[in-house]
């Protein structure tokens, strides 16, 4: 690998002010640089008659300086080759060690990430390189609000064919948190002050809701979803996940389902549906979006962060008609994801790669979720056949916490199911699949078990 060109210090801006001759000023203007690590150990200074030039003065006083410095160790030059600083300041004391990375665990069973390994980099790279090959000049400048219309125009085909959803336009935005963060502010402007989640639930939708100035309200879910008729009386707006609910696992029934219409069009509110782990569905096909069944009522939320990649940072929302210029008067600044990432996702969708990607993975995660059960012991693990992650339930009395604790001192990434609730309850951990190596299973719950056991016999 050659030499980064970043190592080059031709831009560096001098100062040259002072007393004395300008050559011995630059020289004293290098010499600083030097020892300040503005120039550092192998930088490359520009030829002598390019600096002159830059600096307006003969060449001679460049020649000089350098001459100079050369003499004192701080520069080197050989005939040929660029003259390069040879000199680098010894720390006075020591500063201790470098600060690093965190450790990554050998077992991740963290929950919300897709297998990161499975990217289809290949496809990924052909589909970009598509759009470089084609892509007008005009759609290198700024984004277009709301997204480029290519995108949003083939995400409202796909929504309609694969979810059932009535998409007639699509926001583009950078993730579910992004566009739940831009519903909740146009429901505030609107008057509408407290909103309703899922307890447990993510909790960064949570705070979503509350940086848009929002009151959240906890409301329980059990084994048919949210509990719609808990809804507290004055609340016009929720944000639910009916299709796998995180982190039980449940998946909104047909009569909440009908309830939380009904409850919408009582209070005139807003559904928030975050289209969460619909692509990954198990044991049947994948239930439709409740925003299908009201299109007036319902926000649909969804991203490619599950099924693709966080990094990619592509999200949509499918918003009421009513609520669409709310929407964009209450984020007059909102950002969007990469003109050349939504080209790219786009012809992804057009020529079936992303239907061919989720049905790999769909194999994929199945298999992988089959052996996860087995090895853990179905008895002790309930969600539906579906998704990235499961619920673990624990022996009365453990310390679900210390089992966290003492799981990640022996490299495994688990997740205690409080973070995601309200107040605390039975002991429970929230364990995610979807980025966890097959061959890496049974190790993975060899520690999770020695976790559990010595929580288990640790003092109160």
């Amino acid at each position: 690998m050659g030499r980064s060109q970043t190592n080059l210090a031709w831009e560096v801006l001098l100062d040259l002010s002072g007393a004395g001759p300008r050559h011995e000023r630059l020289a004293r203007a290098l010499r600083t640089a030097i020892r300040d690590g503005v120039l550092s150990d192998g930088a490359a200074l520009p030829p002598s008659r390019q600096l002159a030039e830059d600096l307006d003065c003969s060449r001679w006083v460049v020649t000089q300086a350098y001459a100079q410095l050369v003499a004192e160790g701080y520069l080197g030059a050989r005939t040929g080759s660029a003259t390069r600083v040879r000199w680098s300041a010894e720390p006075e004391s020591p500063a201790g060690p470098p600060a690093s990375a965190p450790a990554l665990p050998r077992y991740d069973l963290a929950p919300g990430l897709p297998d990161l390994r499975a990217f289809p980099r290949q496809r990924w790279l052909d589909a970009l390189r598509g759009v470089l090959s084609v892509v007008p000049h005009s759609d290198l400048g700024l984004p277009v609000p709301g997204g480029h219309p290519r995108l949003r125009t083939v995400l409202a085909a796909y929504l309609r064919r694969c979810r059932a959803a009535a998409a007639e336009d699509v926001l583009i935005c950078t993730g579910v948190t992004d566009g739940v963060t831009r519903v909740c502010r146009a429901l505030r402007a609107a008057g509408i002050t407290r909103i309703a989640v899922e307890d447990p639930g993510w909790p960064r939708l949570r705070r979503a809701a509350e940086s848009a100035g929002l009151t959240v309200v906890g409301v329980a879910v059990d084994n048919d979803g949210l509990c719609v008729e808990r809804i507290p009386v004055g609340v016009r707006a929720v944000i639910v996940t009916p299709a796998h609910q995180f982190p039980s696992g449940t998946v909104l029934s047909a009569p909440r389902r009908a309830g939380l219409l009904a409850w919408a069009r009582d209070v005139d509110g807003l559904v928030l549906e975050d289209d969460y782990d619909a692509e990954f569905r198990y044991d049947r096909r994948p239930v439709s979006t409740v925003q299908g069944m009201d299109p007036a009522r319902v926000v649909l939320l969804g991203s490619v962060g599950k099924t693709l990649s966080p990094a990619l940072g592509i999200g949509w929302a499918v918003i009421p008609p009513q609520w669409t210029q709310r929407v964009r008067d209450a984020n007059p600044a909102a950002s969007a994801p990469p003109v050349l990432d939504q080209l790219t996702f786009a012809i992804f969708v057009e020529d079936g790669a992303y239907d061919r990607h989720l049905r790999a993975a769909r194999l994929r995660y199945r298999s992988r979720r089959d052996i996860l059960v087995t090895t853990l012991g179905p008895t002790r693990v309930s969600g539906a056949a579906a998704g990235l992650h499961l619920l673990l339930h624990l022996a009365d009395g453990t310390d679900a916490a210390a089992v966290v604790r003492r799981a990640a001192a022996n490299g495994l990434h688990v997740a205690d199911l409080d973070t995601y609730r309200f107040a605390t309850g039975e002991p429970a951990l929230v364990l995610g699949y979807g980025n966890l190596a097959d061959n890496t299973v049974a190790d993975a719950v060899r520690v999770l078990h020695a976790a559990e056991d010595a929580a288990g016999s640790a003092p109160p």
